[in-house]
């Protein structure tokens, strides 16, 4: 009869930060495992493009040994931003000035840079966790199959709704008031020059009070669309999306009278629309130091997409995770407790940002209330 595996560190999620966590311990010489729910890495597009600040993902990226590919993978021009209001006119126009501090990427590239970066047997796919059991000295999990392994140090990157939170916090994610619709528009210069031109050649705002039209221009030229709306959580239940033209037309009632581009970016979407409920965690949430495992991302500070940080922290916190552990690889303990101390505030700073972005871009002026935020950071960048 063969004994139960036991694995020093594991990682549970092969997301961003699961996969720039084990990065950095590899580069350090220290090589975790993933265990990740998806069967390969080809088994879904990643989708959307990332803005990859320099004080956080980029920070990773050069702990990981990546900065240099990374520079190789962005997508020239994708910092332009625009802010648009219900009737299509233009109230801010930012180009790239390429000041590389917030370079797009597109999310599957980057993940694909990060997975060919491991050592080949490092991500074990198909792996969904269904339970964890804490123990004093190592911790069980349990796979899908019906395997269980043990681990010195379990790493919850599993996501809003982590398997690993609940050995250290009860909190769950609550619904922020907002719903989104995705949308992609293909051959967005060829197919669709109206909405490409409303788009931009990077970040769109189109806003219009509790209705916004969220966007940005990839790299093969395709427009992605988010609508967002401020609503009860059932909304979503009252169309059915498996109908895309009555789905359509039900989204489209939202946004009657708005000038026509930015309609067509959901009337003449070439997918199916994606109806998302945005969810986060409460603003500060921390837990008390719990022996052999901890947090990262999503799992430890999900939060609303609107100051773009979700995907930046969860690299950062997978980097400075990863370094702490060098740093004192025969004392885990201090290492984890390093680690939450610095992430506790930086994380809470990162999701009053976007909570606050939230309600800047879903207020009743908007987008006046947007184009003010963004004056505000001209002048406060003026004066240093």
């Amino acid at each position: 009869m063969s004994s139960t595996p036991h694995h020093p560190i594991a990682i549970i999620g092969g997301g961003l930060g699961g996969l720039t966590a084990a990065r950095v311990l590899h580069v350090n010489g220290i090589e975790p495992v993933i265990f990740e729910l998806e069967a390969g890495r080809h088994v879904r597009t990643q989708g959307g493009m990332l803005d990859i600040h320099e004080e956080s993902g980029q920070r990773a990226l050069r702990a990981a040994g990546l900065f240099d590919e990374f520079r190789g993978k962005i997508h020239q021009g994708g910092e332009a931003m625009r802010i648009l209001d219900r009737h299509g006119v233009v109230h801010r126009d930012e180009g790239d000035d390429g000041r590389f501090e917030r370079p797009e990427i597109d999310r599957g590239t980057l993940r694909d840079l990060l997975l060919d970066s491991l050592p080949q047997n490092t991500v074990r796919w198909g792996s969904k966790v269904t339970a964890v059991r804490g123990h004093p000295a190592r911790h069980e999990v349990t796979l899908a199959d019906g395997s269980t392994f043990t681990t010195d140090l379990l790493i919850g990157a599993d996501g809003a709704w982590s398997r690993v939170r609940p050995l250290v916090s009860d909190a769950r994610p609550a619904y922020t008031g907002i719903s989104f619709v995705e949308a992609d528009l293909f051959d967005g210069a060829e197919k669709h020059p109206a909405e490409a031109a409303a788009m931009g050649d990077g970040m769109l705002f189109a806003l219009g009070g509790e209705v916004g039209i969220l966007g940005h221009r990839e790299p093969d030229g395709s427009l992605h669309a988010y609508l967002g709306y401020r609503c009860d959580e059932q909304w979503i239940d009252t169309i059915d999306f498996t109908d895309p033209p009555a789905a359509k037309a039900a989204v489209l009632e939202l946004i009657d009278g708005w000038d026509d581009a930015l309609r067509g970016l959901i009337a003449n979407a070439d997918t199916p629309l994606v109806p998302r409920r945005i969810h986060a965690l409460p603003v500060g949430h921390s837990w008390e130091r719990v022996p052999g495992v901890t947090l990262l991302g999503d799992a430890a500070h999900l939060m609303s997409p609107f100051a773009g940080e979700g995907a930046n922290l969860a690299m950062d916190d997978g980097a400075r995770l990863a370094l702490a552990i060098a740093a004192h690889r025969d004392d885990v303990e201090t290492a984890l407790a390093a680690y939450e101390a610095e992430l506790f505030p930086r994380s809470a700073a990162s999701a009053r940002q976007s909570a606050d972005g939230l309600e800047l871009i879903f207020a009743a002026d908007a987008p006046k209330s947007l184009v003010r935020q963004f004056a505000a950071f001209d002048r406060e960048g003026a004066g240093k």
